[in-house]
């Protein structure tokens, strides 16, 4: 018999905000005339400006799929750095955390280790552009997002790793004073990922500066953020200040939690479950109470792009 112990940093699921629960709070702001820019106060704060707007790429338009709301897209959020509820960081990360200038260092075993500003870091990639993507959380919940930004695979060739390079390392910010949920609990900040070289060389491989054509608000990892679609939504680390290439794999954030639970490719997989959540369908956020769920596809339906990556691995021992 499996028997699952709780840890401190796991928040059981009747106090997760579900989706039901959200709505019915969107439902009632809407009722007394209250939107989510209000619900901020106003205030809500934008990333890295420039290259808006961004022309969709026609290799990655999306048309079979329905993207998800933008206010739902920028109002059910994991960004534990600010809050443990999903309608958190909408709040908390709107009160004066500035986003915009923000640094990114690039470094590591690369002949042309640098810093860019996030804004002249995209006009040094040729600008942005718009792709639509599937979105598959760990937590057996999905949305479909249209990204704006660059192909991560421009600053992987700008950054000329060297031969010695397997793995690539995410870095995201470390800001308790702005950041409350980084002031305590059993997470050691600040969050860490880590991608393959060839996995971050991979066409799908994404950095984002935007959604919807607009800049990418601070709750959804602004200025800058991974995007990897074929894996679970927690591999694309948000806020990313520093990007490091490297010879020893990444151990990250949640792997070092719980390697039990969360291993270092998390490919969505609809044969491997996670220990609290079957992998095999997912709640389509935005998809009502009937039509809100259907079955997760392999590599999050990118296995025509990224199943050759992983040939021979076995997928069950590594998830």
């Amino acid at each position: 018999m499996l028997i699952h112990r709780k840890n401190n940093w796991e928040i059981a699921g009747s106090l997760v905000t579900s989706e039901a629960d959200y709505l019915n709070r969107r439902r009632f702001l809407k009722a007394v005339g209250l939107g989510v820019g209000s619900l901020v106060g106003g205030n809500a704060l934008w990333g890295a400006t420039a290259g808006f707007p961004s022309e969709p790429n026609p290799n990655f338009l999306g048309k079979s799929l329905e993207p998800t709301p933008y206010d739902l897209i920028t109002g059910y959020n994991n960004f534990y750095e600010f809050s443990y509820d999903k309608s958190g960081p909408a709040k908390l990360a709107n009160k004066g955390w500035k986003t915009e200038p923000w640094s990114l260092e690039i470094a590591g075993m690369v002949d042309n280790p640098m810093t860019f500003d996030v804004n002249d870091l995209i006009r040094k990639m040729g600008g942005i552009e718009q792709r639509v993507y599937r979105l598959r959380c760990v937590e057996a919940w999905s949305m479909v997002v249209p990204w704006d930004g660059f192909a991560l695979n421009k600053l992987v060739k700008l950054a000329s790793p060297k031969s010695s390079a397997k793995y690539v390392k995410f870095v995201s910010f470390y800001n308790p004073e702005e950041a409350p949920g980084q002031r305590g609990g059993s997470i050691d900040w600040p969050y860490v990922e880590g991608l393959t070289i060839e996995e971050a060389n991979n066409e799908l491989a994404f950095l984002a500066t935007g959604i919807y054509g607009k800049p990418i608000p601070n709750q959804n990892g602004a200025p800058i953020r991974l995007v990897v679609p074929w894996k679970y939504g927690f591999k694309s680390g948000k806020s990313i200040v520093r990007i490091e290439f490297t010879d020893t794999q990444p151990v990250n954030t949640w792997q070092a939690l719980q390697p039990r639970e969360y291993g270092f490719y998390a490919n969505v997989n609809p044969k491997v479950d996670h220990p609290r959540w079957s992998q095999a369908s997912e709640r389509v956020i935005g998809g009502g109470f009937f039509g809100g769920r259907q079955p997760t596809l392999m590599f999050n339906g990118y296995e025509e792009q990224v199943g050759h990556l992983y040939e021979g691995l076995d997928l069950r021992k590594h998830f």
